[in-house]
Parts: C-alpha cells; structure tokens; sequence
C-alpha cells in the first residue's frame, strides 16, 4: 500500500535533526551524518522541497524547550507539511506529551511521518498503535539511562570517589583525590578567611575587613581540566561560601542541593538550588581528606552563622544590631520561651519585652522590665570576671592590631612572589 500520495508530496518535507548534547555534536558524527542522508531519501520519495530543522542539536528530548521542535509544531498547524522526516522516534520526542502532540498535529492535517525504515499515516489505526508503541518505548529508554546512570554515580558517591568540581584551595590529585592547592597564596588566602572569622564571627564583618585592607581573594574560571585562578577583590559571596562549604572542614558531601521540577509556560524546567539539610544530605564522609579547618570548628561555624541570619526570626539569636541595649538577642522569656525584644521608647531609656504577645495578640505580655539596671548588673559582673584578664586581654589587642597589619603585608608579598613567578615563566615561554 503506497501512503504517499500527490497531496503530500504537494507540500513540502521537514526533516527533523537532533542530538542530545554538544558532546554527541562533537563526537558523534555518524549518527549526525545519517539524520541529515534523510534528505536524500525525502527526495527518492518524490518531495522537492525539503526543509532541514537542525535548531535543536545539542538539546535534549526530554520534555526542556526545544525551539525546532516548536517550528516544526508550527509548520504542521499551517497545513505546510506533508511528511516529518526523522531517523527513529527518540530524535522527534523523549517524552510522551511532546510525542502524543506530534502525532495528534499530524493525523488533524493528515501529515505522514517516515523514519529510515517506513513510512507511517497516523489517521491509520495500525499506524496509529506501533508509533504509539514507538514512542512509549522512547520515553523508558531514557528513563532506563537515567536510572543507570544515577545509581552508578551515587555508588562512586558512598566511596568518596565523585569528584566533578573542587572548590578553590583544592586541586585534584591522582586518582581524583582532593589535595591542598600546592599554590602558598592560595593556601594563606582560605586560611586567613577561617581566622578572621574565628576573630569577628561574622561572614559580613570579614567580608568589611578584607575589604579595608584590600586584600584580594582567589576566583577560579574555566573548566576544571583548564582551570585558571584569577585574583579578585573580596566579595561577601565569595567569603560565604568558603565558610559554608564542608570541603574545607575535611569532608566529602554529595547531595548538599536537590532539583525542583517545575512548569513555566508549559514547558518543564529544572531547578538546582534549592538546599538541604545537613541530615538530608545523601553523603557525608568525613576526614576524607585534608581540612584547612577541623569538623567541629565547622559546626560551631555554621551555628554561628546561622544566629547571625535575620530571616530566621526569634528561631535564633540574631545579630548584634544598633542600640545600647547590651543583652539584645541573649535573652529568652521564661514562660514561654520567646525572646525579649529591646526596645527604646525614650532618650536613654532601655526596655525588654517578651515578643510572644507579637504572635497571639489576644494574650497579655509574659514579662516586661527596665534594661537600664539589668544591663548594669550585668556589666559589673562582666568586668569582676574580666578584671584579672585585663593586661592580657590590652597585650592580646595590641597583637591583633599589628597581626592585621602582618597579615596584610603576607597577602601582598605572596602576591609579589607569584607575579614574579608568572614573570619567570612567561619569559621561559617565550624567550627573546
């Protein structure tokens, strides 16, 4: 039975090319050379006009938007197609939405669709059931790959042995094991990062000072075979998460961030930011390798920096804000376990007030007192404990003062010595 009548070969062909990543582009040049010999047979069938659809190469099938896909959509709806040309039925669609709608477009303007081995009417009931059967096969094919795929990374990940990208002040080693950078100025640049905060505890308040000193922090670009460590001035980002990754306290995690699927004017798209909790993480190895600081100091960091955060409200202590109140963010009601809240409601007067009555507006407040002579009492018992430490404590900030100033002329010497290095190989590069 010839499907092929003078109604389709009336209007033109579209033949459909797709690859799914720039990998297969650049590697699989067979496969990309057999979809574009469709054109060959489209006109050994009979069509002359014979369109190449080759926009969505390097793009998966998977149901993500693909801009050729949405022309060929468009080019059936006008009536302008005769026959989608295609090499098998996972380079036309990988799930079955995009798929069903293809073969309801095509049999509504009575379309053939033609692989390298047959021709198809989809108004046929017979055609209708094997393409179909094609395309549910299709979607499990890639659903099998992606849950092969997943399971083998996932046990390279219980070994500690995935490492795809390491952060900055690592390097991979043989065997894709995370190493110290071998680079000094790398090196003393996260260290220094550690020790401030142990000094300030606050990611804001070292991001100020490496500011203020101008010290600059390592950025790595480019592919982790290639990459390159440019050097920048400090941004609070930059200094967040060094603070936040595990990798520098030893540890090996996989799973620190999931994907969120989500639905944008009908098309799917991936989401990876959304972030875990440390119990939630899938792996967590530590002393895997080498830390620029121990676990517990980690997680005493990661406390810190989580009471330093607003947005968590009365769940945590908060930060030090303006005002004179001395306790503000230390005190706790002990009816029911709000914080007190700091409040000024004149010239040099202090007052806390439990902030449960905030939530539930129809019970009274707990408790509310003047903070003038609590935090009197308070500093009086601060100084009697501090007293005996006072010459050590003047000794320790003397120190600190000429440490920052120590600390600031080691950055720039080790940056001294790598611009001479850099001098030094470039010249053996490129000799005059």
């Amino acid at each position: 039975m010839n499907k092929i009548t003078a109604d389709h070969l009336a209007r033109r062909a579209c033949v459909y090319i797709r690859q799914s990543t720039p990998g297969q582009m650049q590697h699989n040049l067979e496969s990309q050379r057999r979809q574009y010999n469709l054109v060959d047979r489209a006109r050994a069938l009979g069509w002359q006009e014979v369109d190449v659809i080759d926009d969505d190469l390097g793009i998966s099938g998977g149901g993500t938007r693909r801009p050729g896909f949405e022309r060929l959509l468009r080019a059936l709806c006008d009536g302008q197609v005769g026959a989608v040309f295609s090499i098998e039925a996972s380079r036309l669609a990988r799930n079955g939405r995009d798929w069903h709608t293809l073969l309801e477009f095509c049999t509504v303007v009575g379309a053939l669709l033609i692989d390298a081995e047959a021709v198809y009417d989809p108004r046929l009931t017979n055609d209708r059931l094997l393409l179909g059967m094609k395309g549910t096969i299709s979607e499990m094919e890639v659903a099998s790959f992606r849950e092969r795929a997943h399971a083998a990374l996932l046990q390279k990940a219980q070994r500690g042995a995935l490492v795809q990208r390491v952060a900055i002040g690592y390097v991979k080693g043989a065997d894709d094991r995370i190493e110290k950078d071998p680079d000094a100025r790398v090196r003393a640049a996260i260290d220094l990062i550690f020790r401030k905060f142990a000094e300030l505890g606050s990611a804001r308040q070292v991001y100020f000072w490496l500011d203020r000193q101008q010290i600059q922090l390592p950025i790595a670009r480019g592919p982790e075979g290639a990459r390159e460590i440019i050097w920048q001035p400090a941004r609070y980002h930059a200094v967040h998460s060094v603070l936040k990754n595990p990798i520098y306290a030893g540890a090996y995690t996989y799973g620190r961030t999931k994907a969120t699927t989500r639905l944008e004017a009908g098309q799917k798209r991936i989401f990876r930011q959304k972030k875990n909790r440390r119990e939630d993480w899938t792996v967590l190895i530590t002393d895997h390798h080498e830390g620029y600081i121990d676990w517990d100091v980690y997680q005493s960091n990661q406390t810190m920096i989580a009471h330093n955060e607003n947005a968590r409200g009365g769940a945590v202590r908060g930060p030090i804000k303006h005002g004179e109140a001395l306790l503000a963010g230390l005190l706790r009601c002990g009816h029911c376990g709000a914080k007190l809240l700091a409040q000024y409601p004149g010239p040099r007067v202090i007052r806390y007030q439990c902030s449960g009555y905030l939530l539930n507006r129809d019970h009274a407040c707990c408790v509310m007192f003047g903070g003038l002579r609590a935090d009197r009492l308070v500093s009086e018992q601060l100084l009697q404990c501090l007293t005996p430490f006072g010459i050590e404590a003047a000794f320790e900030a003397i120190e600190e003062l000429r440490g920052a100033s120590d600390e600031r002329i080691q950055q720039k010497a080790l940056a001294l010595e790598h611009a001479r290095y850099e001098v030094t190989r470039a010249r053996r590069q490129y000799p005059i």
